[in-house]
This record gives structure tokens, C-alpha cells and sequence, in this order.
């Protein structure tokens, strides 16, 4: 691929998320076809990993290598064994406050999962969620409150977790302590205001919608913004060093291929779900770049 060029990996789906590059391959939830799935890194030898009917999102692997995936609608934490049979692995649906959305397992296989927080779907007001952790043994416990949409996030090589805020219009930062709480909450990036004191009917003050991310080899994150169409490179502090337009609305990204410079990202014409459940318009694109994965 030539630089800057957005080739097709996958197509045919409902709506892609969670996209992970695992194992030499790059694995990917749909959440209308309810499955998991992994391909090559040029989209050969596609495989259904995973039936999941909750509606799958959030993909990480525990340090023995089984699978994590959050199941939406029913608010748990389902493990792959090695049998291929799927068990719950935590259950958050006396926690979270919405379906269930992206996560991360950091060393100990400690797992740190956002929700929605209201009914995105239905058109309900947006209102501030929490962040859980899902120890080995399945307990759950919140970990940081009043977050915008806790959804894509990463754990970084200092031992710090960024999440991004969907309708935060920012990127929010901890340090994670040896037993996983998180504290020393502070802003990495800001790009506009929360959506707080506003007159009822009022539109939500989207600047950038942070979904899906990725950290590259710099410390920098790869976000896909959910509302701009665009793919953008940012740095802590906010700048935004780079910026892709690949054509059609994006909603997740992942870093990887053979040199990790591959940025592969979801794409669909929205997130509607009526819509996206109707049709098979979702893809998998992939944009090479030139600083690789963390």
C-alpha cells in the first residue's frame, strides 16, 4: 500500500467494532451478526471465533491467552475457554448503567470495561457512567464515575489507563495502582465542552466523539472520531498531529500487520442501529502509517 492509500480488508457486515490485532491476525466484533471474527491482515481466511447473541464489542485476551468479550445487552463479561464454549466471566448488570462497550485487560488480566451510561439507541438524554474493573475471580468494582460515555481505552507503558469519552469531547487519564485502582484523574486531551448546562433540545457540542483507539510506538492515540468521519493522531496536551478522512464514517481503529503499521479501522455509514441491522454496508478499511503500534 502506498502511503496514505485506504484499501478494503473485510466487507459485507452489519456494523464493526472493537477491532484487535492478536496473534498475527486482526480480530473484530459485529454487532448485529453477533459474532466475533479474525482474518489475515489482507482479510484471507476470515473465521467466526465467537457467536455472541448479547451483541459483541469489546475484544482483550487474559494472560493464559483465553478470550474476553463484552456481551452488550446483557451486561457480561463472556471468556472463550479452550473448547471454544463461551462462560461468563463477569457479571456487571447490577453495575453498569448501560449495554456494555469497549474494554482492556492489563497484566494480571484484570479486565476495565465502560457502558453507555443511558439509552443511546432510544434517544435518551446522555448522562455520566462509570468505569468497571472485572478481577480474574469476577468481581466487579467501579473504578472512576461522571465519565461522558467511557469507551475506547488503553493502558499505557508507565502504567497509566486513557479512556476516551464519546460525548466528552476528551481523552481522560489515571494512573492504575498495583492492586488496579485508578487514581490521579486528570484531562490528556480536551477538544470542547461537556454536555452539561444545556436548554432542553439543545444539540450536543460535538467537536471530536472519541470511540475506538489505539496507541502507537510514540505515545501518541490513534482515535476514531465517531461523528467526524476522520481517523486522528493526538497527542497528550490535545494537538492533533495528524488527520486521515478515509471516505465514510469510522468508529474504531487498531493498530497492527506484519510491522504493526497498519492502521485498521471500522467503518460504516452510521451507527443507527435500525439501519445498520438491515443492511450489510460495514467494512474493515486499513491505512498504512508510519510511527507503529506501542
Amino acid at each position: 500500500m502506498r502511503p496514505g492509500t485506504v484499501t478494503t480488508v473485510v466487507d459485507g457486515f452489519a456494523f464493526l467494532e472493537g477491532p484487535r490485532w492478536h496473534d498475527g491476525r486482526i480480530w473484530f466484533s459485529d454487532f448485529y451478526l453477533h459474532q466475533v471474527f479474525s482474518a489475515r491482515e489482507d482479510g484471507s481466511d476470515q473465521r467466526v471465533e465467537a457467536d455472541v447473541p448479547g451483541q459483541p464489542s469489546g475484544l482483550g485476551w487474559l494472560p493464559d491467552g483465553r478470550l474476553v468479550i463484552s456481551s452488550m445487552r446483557d451486561r457480561r463479561l463472556l471468556r472463550r475457554e479452550p473448547d471454544g464454549t463461551l462462560v461468563t466471566h463477569a457479571d456487571l448488570s447490577g453495575h453498569a448503567g448501560g449495554h456494555l462497550n469497549d474494554l482492556v485487560l492489563d497484566a494480571q488480566g484484570r479486565v476495565y470495561v465502560g457502558n453507555f451510561g443511558f439509552d443511546l439507541m432510544d434517544g435518551a438524554a446522555p448522562r455520566p457512567a462509570a468505569l468497571h474493573r472485572a478481577d480474574p475471580d469476577g468481581t466487579v468494582t467501579e473504578v472512576a464515575a461522571e465519565l461522558w460515555f467511557p469507551n475506547g481505552s488503553v493502558l499505557t507503558d508507565d502504567g497509566g489507563l486513557l479512556v476516551g469519552e464519546t460525548f466528552g469531547n476528551r481523552v481522560t487519564a489515571f494512573d492504575v495502582t498495583g492492586d488496579g485502582r485508578l487514581v490521579n484523574r486528570r484531562i490528556w486531551a480536551e477538544f470542547g465542552p461537556l454536555p452539561v448546562d444545556r436548554a432542553p433540545g439543545e444539540p450536543l457540542p460535538r467537536l471530536v466523539s472519541p470511540d475506538g483507539c489505539c496507541l502507537d510506538a510514540e505515545g501518541a492515540l490513534w482515535i476514531a472520531d465517531a461523528t467526524g468521519a476522520r481517523l486522528l493522531r493526538v497527542v497528550e496536551g490535545g494537538e492533533i498531529t495528524d488527520e486521515i478522512e478515509p471516505g465514510t464514517p469510522v468508529f474504531a481503529c487498531a493498530l497492527g500487520g506484519s510491522d504493526g503499521k497498519t492502521l485498521f479501522a471500522c467503518a460504516a455509514p452510521d451507527f443507527a442501529e435500525e439501519a445498520r441491522t438491515a443492511a450489510r454496508e460495514a467494512s474493515l478499511i486499513a491505512i498504512p502509517v508510519d510511527v507503529p503500534a506501542a
